[in-house]
C-alpha cells in the first residue's frame, strides 16, 4: 500500500513541475517573452506629473514613442551629427589611470592610415566617406573615423565652454569618432576601477540627497547625474553580451530591473533628465533652426536641417509640453550667483573625471554626454555667474552634436523602460514565485507520504 502511495506522489510531483514550467513565461535570450499575450504597451508603470517638471508620464511616453525618438534615431545618423571630437588619450588629473577592461569591445579601434580615403587625409573635401571601413581585426563596430572637414566648421564659433572641463578650442590630440560604429552598449568595464568613478561623483561632487537642507539646484545637478547614471545602465542593459564564445548580444531584463527598474525613483529622475535636456533643446530653438549644417553634402545636410526643425517645431510637442521644465525658478535670492560658480565647479570637476574612465569606449560616451549636459547648462543658465541677458548663444559644433545625441540616449532610454519595464519585472516575479510556489508543493507532498 505504502509503495502506491509513493508512486502517486511521484506521478504528481512531475505533473506539478509540468504544470509550473508551462505557466510561466518563457524568457527567450534576448529578453522577450515568448507568450502571446503581454501587457498592454498602453498600461504605465508611473503616472501624475514628473517631480519639477511640467508634463506627465503618460504625455512624456506618448510624444517620446510618436515623435520625438523616430526624428532623433534619424537625426544622430546623418553625417553632422555622427562624428564627435573628442580627446581619448588622457591623464587622470585625481590618480593614476589603473583601470583595465576585460573586452576589446571596451576599445575604441584605431584603423591604421593604409585603410583610410586619401579624402581622409586632406584638410578639406566634399561629401563624407562611407560606414564601410574596417579595422584590421575585424571589428567594424569599433572603427574610428579621423576625418577632419574644415567646412563643416564654417559658421560655427570656437568657444569653451565653461561648464566642462576640457578645453573644446584645443584641437591637438583630439580624434574624430564615428558614433554609429562605436555604440554605447556593454564593455566588460567592471570592478573597483568602474565603482571608483561613480564614487568619486557622487561622494565628492554632488551634494548629498535626499536632504531637506539642500536648496533646489543642489538637487538638480544630482538628479542629472543620477539620471545619466541610470540612463547608461539601461544601455548597458539593452545591448549586453549574452554570450562571449559566440558574439551574441541582446537585451538583459534581469541587469536592467536590478540596476534600475526595482527603483522607482531611478527610473523617475531619468524622465526628469530627459525633460530638463528636451527644455534646452526647446530654448534653443531659434539658435539650432538657423545653424549651418554644413558637411560639403547639399542633399545630407538639407535632411539635417529639415529633421532639426522637424525636431524643434512639432505640433504635437508645443501642444502637449510646450514647457518640458521651467528654469526660471531658479537662482533666486542673494545666494543665486554664489550658488551658480559653486555647482558650475562641482560639475566641471565630474567632466575631469571622464579622464580616469579605464575604458576607452566608455571615456567617449561619458565626455559626450557630460559634454552635453554642460552644454544644457549653459544654454538654460548664466555663463560664469552673470545673466544671459544681452548676450547672444553661442554654441560650437561639438556642443550641438552632444547635446542631440545626449537627447537621443535619454530618448532610447526613457523608451526602453516604457517597453519592456514591465517585461522585466514579470521576468523577476516569475523567478521568484514559480520555484517557491512549486517547492512547497513537493514539500506538502513529501509530508504526507511521511505520515503514511
Amino acid at each position: 500500500m505504502r509503495w502506491r502511495w509513493v508512486i502517486g506522489a511521484f506521478i504528481t510531483i512531475v505533473l506539478a513541475i509540468a504544470f509550473a514550467s508551462k505557466s510561466t513565461p518563457k524568457i527567450s535570450m534576448f529578453g522577450h517573452t515568448n507568450k502571446s499575450c503581454q501587457c498592454s504597451q498602453d498600461k504605465h508603470m508611473y503616472s501624475g506629473i514628473v517631480e519639477d517638471c511640467c508634463c506627465d508620464y503618460e504625455t512624456v511616453d506618448h510624444l517620446n514613442g510618436e515623435v520625438l525618438h523616430p526624428l532623433l534615431q534619424e537625426l544622430v545618423k546623418t553625417p553632422f551629427f555622427r562624428y564627435f571630437k573628442v580627446k581619448l588619450w588622457c591623464n587622470c588629473p585625481f590618480w593614476p589611470d589603473d583601470g583595465m577592461c576585460r573586452l576589446r569591445d571596451c576599445s575604441v579601434c584605431e584603423c591604421p592610415e593604409s585603410e583610410f580615403p586619401e579624402s581622409f587625409k586632406k584638410p578639406y573635401h566634399h561629401g563624407l566617406p562611407s560606414d564601410n571601413l574596417m579595422c584590421q581585426e575585424g571589428k567594424p563596430q569599433a572603427t574610428v573615423d579621423r576625418t577632419l572637414d574644415s567646412k563643416a566648421f564654417r559658421g560655427w564659433t570656437e568657444t569653451d565652454n565653461p561648464w566642462t572641463y576640457d578645453d573644446e578650442t584645443d584641437n591637438s590630440e583630439m580624434t574624430y569618432v564615428n558614433l554609429q560604429l562605436n555604440p554605447e552598449r556593454y564593455t566588460g568595464y567592471t570592478g573597483a576601477s568602474a565603482r571608483r568613478i561613480w564614487d568619486a561623483v557622487y561622494s565628492e561632487n554632488c551634494p548629498k540627497y535626499p536632504a531637506e537642507e539642500l536648496c533646489q539646484e543642489e538637487k538638480i545637478l544630482y538628479k542629472l547625474i543620477s539620471g545619466l547614471h541610470s540612463s547608461i545602465s539601461i544601455h548597458i542593459a539593452s545591448g549586453y553580451l549574452l554570450d562571449e564564445a559566440t558574439n551574441l548580444w541582446g537585451r538583459n531584463l534581469e541587469l536592467m530591473y536590478y540596476r534600475v527598474i526595482r527603483y522607482p525613483y531611478r527610473v523617475k529622475i531619468l524622465y526628469f533628465t530627459f525633460l530638463f535636456v528636451l527644455r534646452a533643446v526647446t530654448k534653443a530653438a531659434d539658435y539650432l533652426e538657423q545653424a549651418e549644417y554644413d558637411t560639403g553634402n547639399p542633399t545630407e545636410d538639407l535632411k539635417t536641417q529639415s529633421l532639426m526643425r522637424q525636431l524643434l517645431y512639432d505640433p504635437k510637442l508645443q501642444a502637449a509640453c510646450p514647457l518640458p521644465f521651467d528654469e526660471a525658478k531658479l537662482w533666486k535670492g542673494q545666494r543665486g550667483p554664489e550658488l551658480k560658480r559653486k555647482i558650475q565647479a562641482q560639475f566641471k570637476n565630474i567632466s575631469a573625471l571622464m579622464d580616469c574612465v579605464g575604458c576607452e569606449k566608455c571615456r567617449l560616451w561619458g565626455k559626450l554626454q557630460v559634454l552635453g549636459l554642460g552644454t544644457v547648462l549653459e544654454i538654460l543658465f548664466s555663463v560664469n555667474g552673470e545673466e544671459h541677458s544681452g548676450q547672444t548663444l553661442q554654441l560650437q559644433r561639438n556642443e550641438v552634436i552632444a547635446l542631440t545625441n545626449l537627447l537621443n540616449r535619454l530618448s532610447e532610454s526613457v523608451k526602453f523602460v516604457h517597453e519592456m519595464g514591465p517585461a522585466a519585472e514579470k521576468l523577476i516575479e516569475g523567478k521568484i514565485s514559480s520555484p517557491t510556489k512549486l517547492n512547497n508543493l513537493v514539500q506538502r507532498i513529501w509530508a504526507s507520504i511521511a505520515k503514511t
